[in-house]
């Protein structure tokens, strides 16, 4: 009986030993199972998360924004009539000595005195000269007369390189606006001065021929309302100096009023006239008027300020690289505009003049 008791008790722990085996390998395999599912299901949350992300960014993203930015360019200044200017100083002849001190040897004594030169031959050549001399070798003395002569010295002009004048106030400019005020009042105190507005355009044209050929210019008439011979400057050629007289001879107002082809209605007066003859970027403008300005802003005509004046002067002067010379001629102004004009055109080294009858 002790026998049988003890191989019963071997098997069932031989037993027990295979038992045991077979659930650790079970657990070895669910824990490898767990893992893999763990490890898929780690992967899988993972992939979600990428994806719901790159979802996210995609919506998220900043719209579009079209921006043109705007580039400012300036045009190249060709200086072409500068340019014809040094052409003309280059076929010029130069000043040629032939008396030369030529030593073949050292020598002990002093050498003899330098001979006379004529220093005549060393004095600067006028461009007047110049522009003579050669357009005589080229065209004949013939074709020149009086014709060179009144184009470079007649109506006060800037031939001599010196300024040109208008009514006798002298000045200095290379490119020129002529601002002329028609309006009634003026036709009217300038009947009364004995200055008639036709008086104005002949010295109008005898300016325009005595302008060099290296200025440029153009004018403008205003009453309210105004029209201009070119809103550019023009250069003083022969051919626009022409056109210039003419449009003088044709379009110009002695009425005080302005009506018909060419006018710009104007509400802003003299602003806006100022406006349209800084656009040209002058140095030189002369402005010919009584002196008092009006406009019609909000519909009613009232006086202009002098405080807006100065204002709009200011900005217009600040957009030149030099800021232009204002000069004005007065018909009979009175006393307070011309205070406050010659402050306002002081800065720019202007004068005011009030024109005098000749009678």
């Amino acid at each position: 009986m002790i026998a049988i008791k003890l191989d019963t008790s071997d098997a069932e722990k031989k037993a027990a030993k295979v038992d045991m085996k077979e659930v650790a390998r079970i657990r070895r395999r669910g824990m490898i199972f767990s893992v893999i599912v763990g490890s898929i299901a780690v992967h899988v949350i993972a992939l979600v998360l990428f994806g719901l992300w790159t979802v996210a960014r995609y919506w998220k993203q900043p719209e579009a924004v079209f921006e043109v930015k705007k580039l400012v360019k300036i045009p190249p200044k060709i200086p072409e009539q500068k340019m014809n200017l040094l052409q003309h100083e280059a076929m010029s002849p130069k000043p040629v000595f032939t008396d030369k001190l030529v030593s073949i040897r050292p020598i002990d004594f002093a050498l003899p005195d330098l001979p006379t030169v004529d220093m005549a031959q060393m004095l600067p050549l006028d461009p007047a000269e110049l522009i003579s001399d050669q357009v005589a070798g080229l065209v004949g003395s013939a074709g020149m007369g009086s014709g060179l002569g009144a184009g470079l010295k007649g109506g006060g002009g800037r031939g001599s390189g010196k300024g040109l004048s208008f009514f006798g106030m002298k000045a200095e400019g290379e490119r020129l606006v002529l601002l002329f005020d028609v309006s009634s009042s003026v036709v009217n105190k300038a009947m009364s001065m004995g200055i008639p507005l036709s008086r104005v355009r002949d010295e109008t044209l005898k300016l325009i021929d005595g302008l060099p050929i290296s200025s440029k210019f153009s004018m403008i008439q205003f009453t309210q309302n105004f029209k201009m011979f070119s809103p550019e400057l023009q250069a003083a050629t022969d051919g626009n100096k022409k056109k210039a007289k003419l449009w003088v001879q044709n379009e110009w107002v002695k009425t005080g009023t302005m009506s018909g082809k060419g006018v710009v209605s104007n509400p802003r007066g003299l602003v806006a006239v100022l406006e349209q003859s800084f656009r040209m970027k002058p140095d030189l403008i002369f402005i010919i008027s009584d002196a008092s300005f009006q406009w019609r802003p909000e519909g009613g005509i009232k006086d202009i300020p002098y405080k807006e004046l100065k204002r709009e002067l200011a900005r217009l002067q600040g957009g030149l690289e030099q800021p232009a010379v204002i000069q004005f001629l007065g018909f009979q102004p009175k006393s307070d505009d011309v205070k406050e004009w010659k402050r306002l055109i002081r800065r720019s080294g202007g004068k005011f003049r009030i024109l005098k009858s000749d009678r």
